[in-house]
């Protein structure tokens, strides 16, 4: 018996990989003779560098770049050699935990970190996988372009160091002389850059923003500065306001290409060929509810398990009805009734012995 284990994080408790060893381990001891095949996801977001490193055999690199604040960080990015690939998020240069020790000014949060944790992760690499929630920023990529070394001139044609507060004084753009490798990033919004459902007004709130027409205003100029330039309007590409609009900035700024998370992931990891040698496949997260069913982490692993015939089995810390209906089995690893604190403190332990209480019928669905 072939055992697929794809689990996504357990988040604020446990890694993907970790999950995925600690059901592993669960089942096991239940289950002698079977084999693993342990495959750790992500959907673009949070964990998903690690999760690709752990998974493809890669390795870490660190480099100096500036947080959305301008202070100095040490940022780690994922390499993996023998692919040519680099993997980064760009929470880990402009991300909103980094300066949660700061009161909020989103005028002043910048994506430069980004564009120099970007150039770092290009040496040696022919393709780059990055990740963007968890943004600080609603610049545009603004400071990820001047980072990347895109010029921006006056009227007069005369250079200057745009900011969000004097970009509008900006006539034309020219572009830096290094090109970047191809880069496609995970992105499962569907947001414009502007607008009702734009970055500013549906992101902007939880990072200090509360002038929209001001942000509206510098983000409109940025992205008719980049239609003038590129001879064509991103503002509306789907995905474009993600990230505080850097959707729209690796676009235009970096001539990256938007992809569902989970389905760039998937693809780097090769898991649909793994998931054909699989009798049954196991997934998890943290929490099993309405938001699993839209194609990211354990909803993805379900909806490819369906189309490839195989039987797919769910654990979580807490499970929904609505989500449990696509799996052949969802168990939550504690009762409705636990500390949560505690249940998240123990999520390995309680993952193992959840695995281990559901391994005969894990047997059963296996053998159809």
């Amino acid at each position: 018996m072939r055992l697929l284990v794809a689990s996504d994080k357990f988040k604020g408790s446990l890694r993907a990989d970790e999950a995925c060893r600690a059901i592993r381990d669960g089942l096991a001891a239940a289950l002698p003779g079977a084999r693993f095949d342990l495959c750790p996801i992500a959907d673009g977001g949070e964990g998903t560098t690690a999760a690709l490193v752990e998974a493809l055999g890669g390795e870490w690199r660190q480099t100096q770049v500036t947080d959305a604040r301008g202070r100095p960080l040490l940022a780690r990015h994922g390499a993996v050699p023998a692919r040519r690939l680099a993997i980064l998020e760009m929470s880990a240069a402009s991300g909103l935990a980094l300066v949660g020790d700061l009161p909020q000014e989103p005028a002043a949060a910048s994506t430069f970190g980004t564009g120099e944790l970007l150039l770092a992760a290009s040496e040696g690499a022919d393709e780059i996988v990055l990740g963007i929630g968890g943004s600080a920023t609603n610049d545009g990529g603004l400071g990820m372009a001047l980072a990347l070394g895109w010029t921006f001139r006056s009227a007069d044609g005369a250079p200057f160091q745009p900011t969000l507060a004097n970009v509008t004084e900006a006539a034309r753009l020219a572009p830096p002389a290094r090109r970047l490798p191809a880069i496609r990033v995970a992105c499962d919004v569907d947001n414009p850059l502007l607008g009702p459902r734009g970055a500013t007004r549906v992101y902007g709130p939880q990072k200090g923003v509360r002038d929209f027409a001001w942000f509206e205003a510098r983000l409109a100029h940025l992205a008719d500065l980049a239609r003038d330039h590129l001879g064509r309007d991103l503002r509306d590409v789907p995905g474009a306001g993600a990230a505080g609009g850097l959707g729209f900035g690796l676009m235009a700024f970096a001539q990256a290409t938007l992809c569902p998370g989970f389905g760039l992931v998937a693809d780097a990891l090769g898991l649909e060929s793994r998931m054909r040698e699989a009798d049954l496949v196991i997934t998890g997260e943290g929490r099993l509810d309405r938001q699993s069913l839209s194609g990211k982490g354990p909803g993805g692993v379900a909806e490819m398990a369906r189309r490839l015939g195989k039987p797919v089995v769910a654990f979580a810390g807490s499970v929904e009805p609505a989500a449990a209906a696509i799996f052949d089995l969802a168990a939550p690893i504690s009762s409705g009734e636990d500390d949560v604190g505690e249940s998240m403190r123990r999520a390995g332990e309680r993952l193992r012995a959840c695995a281990e209480r559901h391994a005969g019928e894990i047997r059963l669905l296996a053998r159809g």
